[in-house]
């Protein structure tokens, strides 16, 4: 029998095996640590062969430089490895039910080092200012940690460590009424990439 090296990634079975979360406001998260088995070398496929680019952002008046390198897969384009268009055919078979479209775009996004971090935000660029939807992320490589909290405060927050092939799926109204983030880390943390399904007009 060929061992996990040999054969390639490949994916986990999501039925019966994501756990649910519940939250507050109709939102909820999906978690499913270890999806894509053999991930290591999806990681150093992304690393080196993904476009990555830096981007600068103006922040009160003042350009800064955005602490994690970016790239963005639009409907159509080939994604750089096939265990991450069979990730995608995947959650939207899983998904259908409850999504009623499927997941079409790739956002990546690189975390060199515990330098690198995202700021507390909701995905609510397009429909999902309005509408509720789903951003289904797969990590690959040092975990991170993903912190989850409601909009405006009030009730509790979450934590995720996401690396090596996790999943999470957040869904309902989670990018309205909740956000989320991933921090900095003073902690020696290797690489981490971030691939992220959206549906058509969600960002």
């Amino acid at each position: 029998m060929l061992d996990l090296a040999e054969q390639g990634p490949t994916l986990g079975p999501l039925a019966g095996a994501v756990r649910r979360h519940e939250l507050s406001r109709g939102a909820w998260v999906d978690h499913l640590p270890g999806w894509v088995r053999g991930s290591d070398a999806v990681l150093d496929t992304l690393r080196h062969d993904v476009p990555w680019r830096a981007e600068r952002r103006t922040m009160y008046d003042t350009a800064v430089d955005v602490p994690r390198l970016l790239c963005w897969y639009a409907a159509g384009r080939p994604l750089p490895h096939p265990v991450l268009t069979a990730a995608r055919d995947a959650l939207t078979r899983h998904y259908a039910p409850e999504l009623g479209e499927p997941f079409v775009t790739a956002g990546m996004c690189l975390y060199r080092d515990g330098r690198d971090s995202v700021a507390w935000h909701g995905d609510t660029l397009g429909r999902s200012a309005h509408t509720d939807t789903m951003v289904a992320i797969v990590s690959f490589g040092s975990p991170r940690a993903l912190l989850l909290r409601p909009r405006g405060g009030g009730g509790g927050s979450l934590r995720f460590p996401l690396g090596h092939g996790d999943l999470v799926v957040m869904g309902g109204s989670c990018q309205r009424t909740w956000e989320h983030a991933v921090p900095k880390t003073t902690r020696p943390v290797g690489p981490r990439v971030s691939v992220q399904f959206r549906p058509t007009g969600v960002a």
